[in-house]
């Protein structure tokens, strides 16, 4: 978490790799590349592959690795980092709070750093794998003020993270329109992904405010692009 806000503290943006653990095959297509992003995520709505994915990406990379679970099978105490998120927008206790009721104590027990992150799920114009998993309507990217409203009842909640999230494989990345509206009353690191598929829509997301961008589709697909997302994100912010 240090390194997350002492980037935000210096204006430095980070990229982070979205690796799904269901998909050994992309780490190998990725591997060349997994020393480039500034923090590599693991996580997915289905995945019960974590362990094993976190100790292949140890092979490859000397990059944070943060856990970013969705559901409690895909926790590992070999990452870094655990994403201890909220799905601000769930709508029974099965999403909102049971999971993590269920897995608490094993957390504390393993001393990893648990980073509590409220993760808000925006309409990408495609039905995402989240919120197939979670019952979890999306909220209408028209709909700014209550994505405003509830990043700021994360913040005042206590989360130390706030992620705006398209789903997997957006059709429509969050807009810079929002992201502005969010950073605006956030104080927190924000966190953005889903549907960014060009260094141009990972720029704007930047400029509107956005800390961290997250990719993970796209680069499964073209792993080679990860070079030129963080020469131009480089050229643009620096290190």
């Amino acid at each position: 978490m240090q390194e997350i806000l002492s980037a935000q503290g210096n204006a430095r943006k980070l990229l982070v790799v979205l690796i799904d653990p269901d998909k050994p095959v992309a780490i190998e297509a990725l591997s060349p590349h997994l020393c480039l992003p500034d923090l590599i995520f693991v996580g997915g709505s289905t995945g019960h592959q974590t362990e094993a994915c976190v100790t292949q990406l140890r092979q490859y990379t000397n990059r944070p690795i943060l856990l970013f679970p969705g559901n409690i099978a895909q926790f590992t105490p070999t990452a870094d980092a655990l994403l201890f998120l909220t799905l601000l927008n769930a709508q029974t206790p099965d999403v909102l709070i049971n999971p993590h009721v269920q897995v608490a104590q094993e957390v504390l027990r393993s001393g990893i750093e648990s980073i509590p992150m409220g993760y808000i799920l925006v309409d990408g114009e495609r039905k995402s794998s989240v919120e197939m998993a979670t019952n979890c309507t999306p909220i209408s990217q028209k709909d700014v003020d209550t994505i405003v409203s509830m990043a700021v009842a994360g913040q005042l909640l206590g989360k130390s993270l706030i992620y705006l999230e398209a789903g997997s494989g957006a059709h429509t990345p969050v807009s810079p329109d929002i992201i502005r509206a969010v950073r605006a009353q956030l104080q927190l690191p924000l966190i953005v992904g889903g549907g960014i598929t060009t260094p141009q829509a990972m720029l704007r997301a930047y400029e509107a405010g956005a800390d961290m961008v997250v990719i993970g589709n796209h680069f499964e697909q073209y792993p080679d692009e990860i070079a030129d997302f963080v020469r131009i994100k480089q050229d643009k912010y620096g290190e």
